[in-house]
């Protein structure tokens, strides 16, 4: 009897020791299975936490204005392709005032600032025509022609234009020194996506870039307003006094991104 109770208790251990082998088995496969559930997932989670992160940081990078005062762009070659993107929210244009300086020893055309919307490539576009020594305004891919202006090679030129859809007039400005104002196109604003390119002419919206039409040279202190600048305020721009910054594009606040090799250096101040 001994012997059987003996035996009997041993496979009562054994059923238990089999349970809990089982039970312990049981909570090592949940436990197992989560981990691997864990390892099968976590790293995807973290991927997607990683580049949502790397976003924000890009995002917030692209977004955040930076001041150029004193600085300038250096585009030092030839190509169809390093330009710098000025990046505005603004979609709607029913009057446009841009201002900048710029230098350089070209003897071919040149674009000096180019504005494109999908609807039209040269939305508001100036353009150095050097086979007519001609200045060139476009506005809603339409021209009109400034000859014998004092455009000359290696020197800082301020260059200032406007124009308003409701008179349709066009106007250069040139070292302080006005144009005539001339009809262009009236009755429309400009209007949609607007992607403002220096360096490159846009034969479509943000390309079409032509490396005979690039600009070669330094650009500084550029400057967009949604209204006509007085010829006061014009003035102060180009004598380099207090005058009212862009509320389109701010030189001392400035969004933008460098595409291709154009430098962001300190401007080369004449001595005297």
């Amino acid at each position: 009897m001994l012997q059987k109770a003996e035996a009997k208790k041993i496979e009562v251990d054994k059923g238990r020791k089999h349970k809990i082998t089982q039970t312990e088995m049981g909570k090592q496969c949940v436990q197992n299975s989560t981990l691997m559930h864990c390892r099968a997932h976590s790293p995807h989670t973290d991927f997607k936490m990683l580049f949502l992160l790397a976003l924000l940081v890009l995002t917030g990078c692209a977004a955040s204005p930076q001041d150029l005062s004193g600085k300038m762009f250096t585009f030092p070659q030839e190509t169809n392709t390093a330009c710098v993107k000025l990046n505005t929210s603004q979609q709607t244009f029913s009057a446009v005032t841009v201002c900048h300086r710029s230098f350089t020893d070209l003897k071919r055309d040149h674009v000096l600032f180019s504005l494109a919307t999908p609807a039209s490539a040269n939305d508001y576009l100036i353009f150095w025509d050097e086979t007519n020594k001609e200045m060139e305004p476009h506005i809603k891919d339409r021209k009109t022609e400034y000859g014998r202006q004092d455009y000359k090679p290696n020197t800082w030129h301020s260059i200032c234009s406007t124009w308003d859809s409701d008179s349709g007039l066009v106007q250069l400005w040139i070292d302080g020194q006005p144009s005539i104002r001339k009809f262009i196109s009236s009755g429309s604003s400009i209007r949609g996506s607007t992607i403002i390119i220096l360096g490159q002419e846009q034969d479509s919206h943000g390309g079409g870039f032509n490396v005979k039409q690039s600009f070669v040279g330094m650009m500084s202190d550029v400057h967009m307003w949604d209204y006509v600048l007085s010829p006061c305020e014009i003035h102060n721009y180009v004598d380099e006094h207090n005058f009212t910054p862009g509320n389109v594009l701010n030189w001392s606040a400035l969004n933008l991104q460098i595409i291709g090799r154009v430098l962001l250096e300190e401007k080369v101040m004449t001595c005297h």
